[in-house]
């Protein structure tokens, strides 16, 4: 399937933006370790929760968590301490190729029986769960921040509690403070002991009701939008955002500023949702670098909004791109030089395109790569380029679902082609 995008004239819309993704994941796996009875208010409609939410309310002995690799590495922790129960975690064929083995390291050095029914080191798995030690854990800051959030979130019920040592340059800190403050939240007892070691209690989480904001992450496309639209009254209300976001990716607001986007909170009272209103400011850096190392999920908006908009620049801190849905750094190298621009990359921890053109190739499609937020950053490029065809762009239905709705809604005519 392919969707023809061309985009509207002008923009003035209200949008009801998706739950926070990070959040809900989280929330759900804590609300299955206290033994909650009420799931959190507002979880995300995604594939990636749906999953989990699929996997603890049926329980089945094979759970197939699809494309989501913050399912899997979160339910490999959670089934690990699961008492008695025995559970085969499996995926899509990609999934099948990411690597989990310094997870499964690491539970087994808590004491957890996991085995590998494919390949060493990756998908799927066989869990049998048993009551873990806990203790002290050395493990690599460098990693994929979704590991340590795994650990951490069953900490509270490691019979000595953990206390995890990262070792080396920590990346994507803002994901692993995310997870204390919601531990903390729920009555953990968590937090940094010094800059790179992280302590929990063995005290359980407790019961309570819970509301999960919106997604600063979905929250970034329209960001891009309004800083490639050119008609200088266009105005965006976002809704169910929050001053002072714990949400790693609530950076946005920051960095569009520097494109010419200003952001206006209805309310600055924090942990309040309130509506978020983007409009131009008239202001734009020539060029920009930025480290991208505490929000990588940001990394590809932000690579195709400053090529259309013209503003050369160097990201830094995209180690952990090569190892998500799709190799994020070559799929950026590949479509961005089918819309006329060669990038560059360094040591597979760089990007940067300093102004170099090439004859661009708007027919061939955007390929998506099975990739959600490859159709999310390049969808908003339509502002740019008159008309823009995007390749199976259902993949959005990985983080948010709506997508295609919400931009009709807001002018966009999508026509489908098979």
């Amino acid at each position: 399937m392919q969707y023809n995008i061309t985009a509207p004239e002008a923009l003035n819309q209200t949008v009801k933006l998706p739950a926070s993704k990070s959040i809900s994941n989280r929330a759900l796996i804590i609300y299955a370790l206290s033994g909650g009875d009420i799931l959190p208010d507002n979880l995300s409609d995604c594939d990636d929760t749906e999953v989990i939410v699929s996997a603890l309310r049926d329980n089945p002995h094979e759970i197939n968590i699809k494309a989501a690799g913050t399912a899997m590495r979160f339910m490999t922790a959670y089934l690990a301490t699961r008492v008695g129960e025995e559970h085969i975690l499996t995926g899509t064929e990609r999934m099948q190729h990411r690597p989990i083995r310094i997870l499964v390291d690491a539970l087994r050095q808590l004491g957890a029986d996991i085995e590998y029914l494919g390949e060493e080191g990756f998908p799927p798995l066989r869990i049998r769960g048993r009551q873990l030690e806990g203790g002290q854990l050395d493990i690599a800051g460098n990693i994929s921040s979704q590991y340590i959030s795994a650990l951490l979130l069953i900490g509270p019920y490691l019979r000595d509690g953990l206390t995890l040592r990262m070792t080396g340059d920590v990346i994507s800190r803002p994901y692993i403070d995310l997870t204390l403050w919601m531990m903390g939240e729920f009555g953990a007892e968590a937090e940094w002991s010094t800059f790179g070691s992280i302590s929990v209690c063995n005290k359980p989480y407790q019961k309570r009701p819970y509301f999960i904001e919106s997604d600063w992450s979905a929250a970034s496309y329209w960001y891009e939008m309004m800083a490639l639209s050119k008609n200088p009254d266009d105005e965006i209300r976002l809704e169910g955002l929050m001053n002072a976001s714990k949400q790693g990716d609530s950076s946005v607001r920051y960095i569009f500023s520097l494109l010419g986007v200003k952001s206006n909170f209805g309310t600055t009272e924090e942990g309040v949702p309130t509506t978020v209103t983007l409009r131009h400011s008239g202001r734009c850096v020539p060029r920009l670098e930025y480290d991208f190392v505490n929000s990588p999920d940001l990394a590809q908006t932000f690579v195709v909004c400053c090529a259309m908009l013209g503003v050369p620049f160097h990201f830094h801190g995209l180690s952990t791109l090569k190892i998500k849905e799709t190799d994020r750094i070559e799929a950026l190298k590949t479509e961005m030089r089918k819309m006329g621009f060669v990038l560059h990359d360094v040591n597979g921890s760089e990007l940067y395109w300093d102004g170099e053109r090439c004859e661009p190739q708007y027919e061939a499609g955007i390929d998506t790569y099975e990739d959600h937020r490859m159709a999310l950053a390049f969808a908003p490029a339509a502002f740019r380029t008159g008309q823009l065809r995007i390749n199976n762009p259902q993949v959005v239905t990985k983080s948010y679902p709506k997508f295609w709705e919400d931009i009709k809604a807001a002018g966009f005519e999508v026509n489908s082609e098979q």
